[in-house]
């Protein structure tokens, strides 16, 4: 099964890069099916850092609670509408199957048919004289499964409904038998009886079967071409081959064409709850109109989980959706241990306070004795130089300074260079809507039981801020109201002067205590402020938890 790697929702530079360089450092060490994945598109500097780095952009991934894709049989046992039922059996035996979906001559899914649907196929017509006789097949299905040979054969593959005669009484009680069918119909069963072979040849039976490894002699040979009879050489006794060639017959009329099919993008839940009723035993799993794969209900019942690492975040609220129920193995980040995340099973927890989670990954590498390839350290670079605002950020420790340096050494990048150039591309206020801008990078918190949101933007100066304020604070409220949050804020980051300003879409209680200049009406400017987890998260924090005085 596939281990994907995450970083939070609405990702920006760290997460994404997080995300590609651990899955690198993972299958390269333990897992060779990890794949970087992200539940949200890419940011223009991102896309800038991964086009610098050589890199794809990560598997979009909005939803990890998986599909039937994920979990059904994708090489499943199938029948064809012209298999016979000899084919049909052997083939759900040596797989143990109990059903099995039909395609016709273009792959479509036309029906299905079960054990119990085989096993009245070889029963149909009870005792009746003519329909327990009757076998719709051809001759060339009929040779197959008595294993035989043909000693003279006319329209081999033609289909038709024989019916089998047995040629094991006396010559003249057989003639008469035989005279009660069409002898176009009449398939002969017959040893080394030439009584019984002659007869049949002259009537110009549709074949003649001849058991126990004999063939007809040189004379009834000629006879048979004369007549247009088809002969079949059959190594198994009589009783034996009338068997075999009753299990010749086609599972045309057997396959059950009203059944349940399901979409291969339909979510296992709803998949479950659909078939719970169904007396199907199997459903086949379709891409469009072609079959992707087959599942029992029994598949339903406890399906594999999927496989995630958290990276960037540790709070459910950020991680991608469907991630409670997935098995998450790892989480990799650097932020505060948020209070929403549980396990029914250990895991591995790895957290510290450095200034990116690509810092954390690059020392994965450094300790594994690996030195990642120019491209996915440029791509650890970036993540670093995004979070940190180039190591001028408060949460830059000495560990970041060391990782850049190392990293730096193995891209082959003067990382100041690189690094204006960086924060010169994809100004989210210059190219993008409102919406967009307070989603891009946006992170929501439970805190004592309230809910809220802190969006967070870098900026080379507040001139197009201001420019666009009021459209902002629009976007911001609406935000709030969407996602049923008591707040939603906006911090707006100028890389330049290493402060920020805030944008709260409205002022929860207690908010009047905070000890920063309020420029208008919920906007605040935050000096020397540039850091969401280290600075304003506590802050905001310990505005909630302050007691409120009493009511007069």
């Amino acid at each position: 099964m596939t281990l994907f790697v995450f970083g939070h929702r609405n990702p920006d530079t760290d997460a994404i890069c997080s995300a590609l360089a651990y899955a690198d450092f993972l299958r390269r060490t333990t897992r060779p099916d990890a794949i970087a994945a992200c539940c949200g598109t890419p940011n223009e500097r991102t896309e800038f850092a991964l086009k610098k780095a050589n890199l794809k952009t990560p598997r979009i991934i909005m939803d990890i609670r998986p599909d039937l894709e994920d979990v059904c049989n994708r090489q499943p046992i199938v029948a064809n509408t012209d298999d016979v039922f000899y084919d049909v059996y052997q083939r759900m035996n040596d797989h143990d199957v109990r059903s099995i979906p039909v395609l016709d001559d273009a792959g479509k899914v036309v029906g299905i048919v079960t054990l119990l649907d085989l096993l009245e196929l070889m029963l149909q017509g009870g005792v009746d004289p003519v329909r327990s006789r009757e076998v719709r097949s051809t001759l060339l299905k009929v040779n197959s499964v008595v294993g035989g040979q043909f000693q003279h054969c006319v329209e081999p593959d033609r289909v038709d409904d024989y019916v089998v005669t047995v040629g094991a009484m006396s010559a003249e009680g057989f003639t008469n038998r035989m005279k009660q069918f069409p002898a176009e119909r009449l398939l002969v069963v017959s040893g080394d009886r030439p009584t019984i072979q002659l007869p049949a040849l002259e009537m110009g039976v549709r074949a003649l079967v001849v058991t126990g490894g004999y063939q007809l002699s040189s004379g009834l040979m000629q006879l048979a071409k004369a007549q247009g009879v088809s002969v079949i050489c059959s190594p198994f006794d009589t009783a034996t081959t009338t068997m075999r060639i009753k299990a010749a017959q086609r599972i045309e009329p057997i396959i059950e064409t009203s059944f349940m099919k399901l979409s291969s993008k339909m979510p296992v839940e709803a998949a479950r709850n659909q078939v719970f009723r169904s007396p199907q035993t199997i459903f086949p799993v379709l891409d469009g109109d072609e079959l992707f794969g087959v599942i029992s209900k029994s598949d339903l019942v406890n399906p594999p989980k999927t496989e995630i690492v958290l990276v960037d975040h540790n709070e459910m609220s950020q991680a991608v959706h469907g991630a409670e129920d997935a098995n998450i193995v790892e989480v990799l980040d650097h932020h505060r241990l948020g209070g929403s995340l549980k396990s029914n099973h250990p895991m591995r927890f790895y957290m510290e306070p450095v200034g990116s989670t690509c810092t954390l990954v690059a020392k994965m590498f450094q300790r594994a004795g690996i030195n990642p390839s120019p491209g996915i350290a440029l791509c650890m670079a970036s993540g670093m130089i995004s979070d940190t605002l180039f190591l001028r950020s408060p949460t830059t420790t000495d560990v970041d300074r060391e990782v850049l340096q190392w990293l730096e050494e193995l891209c082959d990048v003067d990382m100041s260079e690189y690094a204006n150039e960086f924060f010169q591309v994809g100004s989210a206020l210059r190219s993008c809507t409102p919406e967009q801008v307070v989603r891009e990078d946006c992170k929501e918190f439970e805190e004592s039981g309230r809910r809220f949101s802190i969006s967070q933007i870098e900026e080379i100066g507040f001139d197009l801020f201001w420019q666009r304020k009021d459209e902002l604070a629009t976007a911001l409220e609406a935000l709030a109201t969407e996602n049923s949050l008591e707040f939603s804020a906006l911090l707006i980051t100028d890389i330049a002067s290493n402060g920020s300003l805030l944008l709260m879409s409205s002022e929860p209680d207690g908010w009047e205590e905070i000890n920063y200049p309020q420029l208008e009406d919920k906007l605040y400017e935050l000096e020397q402020v540039v850091s969401r987890k280290k600075q304003l998260l506590p802050l905001i924090i310990s505005l909630l938890d302050m007691p409120q005085a009493p009511m007069p």
